[in-house]
């Protein structure tokens, strides 16, 4: 039986443009695709567009949306390490101590690990306990929450319906990993970390022979689960190269060997995050830039994602964008480890695929709206410096209401678009550029959802809603009466009349009720989390009921 859902929905288009149509129906196929979309049908024609549809009363589930409540793209995270991070009592420690982690890295090479032991006492002997399958098996339900009483499923039940996971180094423990990822219904990719040098002797693999066969059997594992009702997986494999610097080149040439064999089998992995990592990784490969160390074994292409990418020369950028590889973007972890801020406006420029990542452990919300606020934020400071450091004078006139500038479309007919130039001859801004400029309302949005998803090359399958297309959504409320969010001064039917609405008064509160989600929202604001058509979180899903 299809499902049809009538209401306000909000709908990624480009980097600059989205829609926000007051009055959609979207009809989902029983196995979870989009069978197809109706911008703008009034109220009054409802069942004459059913009908035109051939959808009888008895053969469709119809959801009609409250005012207050919309639709839109379920939130991509493209980075996120999972082992380090379910223990709420040692959250924050550990998220400081993974700041130490080149520094400990770098001391390794001389054998002076004793001299930054942060690493050595939290993050690696955490995630070496994952060793013990029964241990995997009691924390990792924390973070991922199977449909049992254990957990709370952090990342679907906050928001994110596809997430890319990075396990420990143990093959059993990653297993647990997935199966638990699988049995959510989450959206996802899983890795193994591959890491057998500059490690601690208690956790580092013992050889490059172990270590590929683990990856292998992996694989195996997961390309073995049952698949979704559309006959097609969920859950994907992803080889894991740790960091460059915690592979030796032997280990780097099996796995390239891999990645050769297998062109649709994603790769994930670190880049760039600071300095002395940079400098420690062209010094060990040899190169003249960290991006070149990955080009050199043939990992860098259009399924790959790079983690952070906060130093990135130009000349790095120009390489990953010619080679189609994807940045995650992670503000939160990059702010407080304060290892900078990427310059994500200057990587799209370039033509680089963007998304966002929370990065748990190094950041500490497990949440995408952190990350876009946050993201926001650094785009700001960007701006900032760049304006000193040029003394330019940005032009007047722009729309400040939460400090963005706002970019959707009204209908595919026309839309509105804010380009800030500069007003001196530099060339930090150029007309139709986003290198030091701040990131609109519509750039976030395609960050969260279209860009996550283009850096995990699914941009076919999700991000945004399409004619056979996966319906995977999130449907949010800003209602006062029953989200219990004062953060969100949102929808009243007490206090806000909406008989006789125009259509461009309607459009602008669902443009509002998006803005104030993205800046104000939090899990108490989603009532449903969908994944190919079928609910696995949010505030109104009860499995056990």
């Amino acid at each position: 039986m299809c499902t049809v859902y009538y209401g306000p929905v909000i709908n990624p288009q480009s980097v600059t443009d989205y829609l926000a149509l007051p009055r959609c129906l979207i009809c989902v196929s029983s196995q979870g695709d989009i069978e197809w979309i109706v911008e703008n049908v009034e109220s009054t024609k409802l069942n004459d567009v059913l009908a035109q549809h051939d959808c009888a009363p008895s053969d469709i589930t119809l959801v009609c949306l409250k005012e207050g409540e919309f639709l839109m793209p379920g939130l991509v995270d493209t980075h996120t390490v999972r082992p380090a991070s379910y223990r709420s009592a040692h959250i924050l420690t550990m998220f400081y101590i993974c700041s130490m982690l080149v520094k400990s890295l770098t001391s390794a090479l001389v054998g002076r690990w004793s001299s930054c032991n942060g690493s050595t006492t939290y993050t690696f002997p955490t995630e070496a306990r994952f060793k013990d399958v029964e241990y995997a098996k009691r924390a990792y339900p924390d973070v991922v929450r199977t449909h049992s009483q254990l957990g709370c499923k952090r990342t679907v039940y906050i928001n994110t319906t596809t997430c890319c996971y990075y396990g420990s180094l143990h093959l059993e423990a990653t297993k647990v990993l997935a199966s638990l990822v699988h049995g959510a219904g989450q959206r996802a990719f899983v890795g193994k970390c591959n890491m057998n040098w500059n490690c601690p002797p208690n956790y580092i693999e013992p050889s490059v022979k172990e270590s590929v066969d683990t990856t292998l059997a992996l694989f195996k594992y997961i390309e073995e689960l049952p698949k979704a009702a559309c006959g097609e997986p969920l859950l994907h494999p992803i080889l894991t190269p740790r960091f460059a610097i915690s592979c030796t080149e032997e280990l780097l040439r099996h796995l390239s060997e891999i990645a050769r064999k297998n062109p649709k089998l994603a790769i994930q992995t670190h880049i760039s995050e600071n300095k002395a990592e940079i400098e420690l990784t062209k010094s060990l490969f040899k190169t003249d830039s960290y991006a070149e160390a990955y080009d050199k074994f043939h990992l860098l292409r259009d399924n790959t994602v790079l983690a952070h990418a906060v130093h990135l020369t130009e000349g790095e950028m120009v390489l990953i964008a010619k080679r189609g590889s994807g940045v995650a973007h992670c503000p939160t972890s990059n702010f407080y480890l304060s290892s900078g801020m990427a310059r994500v406006g200057m990587l799209l420029d370039h033509g680089v695929k963007v998304g966002l990542g929370t990065d748990v452990t190094g950041g500490y919300s497990p949440s995408i709206l952190t990350e876009i606020q946050h993201a926001s934020i650094a785009s700001k400071m960007l701006a900032i410096q760049a304006a000193d450091n040029k003394k330019c004078k940005f032009s007047e006139g722009r729309s400040e209401s939460s400090g963005e500038e706002d970019s959707h479309s009204r209908g595919r007919r026309g839309h509105k678009h804010h380009e800030s130039r500069c007003d001196c001859e530099c060339d930090e801004k150029q007309p139709g550029r986003f290198t030091n400029q701040k990131l609109s309302i519509a750039t976030l949005l395609y960050l969260a959802t279209l860009g996550g998803a283009g850096v995990c090359c699914l941009q076919d399958r999700i991000g945004s809603f399409e004619e056979n297309k996966a319906f995977d959504a999130l449907l949010v409320s800003v209602r006062e009466d029953d989200t219990g969010n004062p953060a969100v001064w949102g929808y009243n039917p007490g206090r806000d009349l909406t008989q006789g609405v125009t259509a461009q008064s309607a459009d602008k509160s669902l443009t509002d009720w998006l803005e104030r989600f993205l800046f104000c929202g939090d899990d108490r604001n989603i009532k449903k989390v969908i994944v190919q058509g079928r609910t696995i979180g949010g505030r109104d899903y009860h499995p056990l009921q």
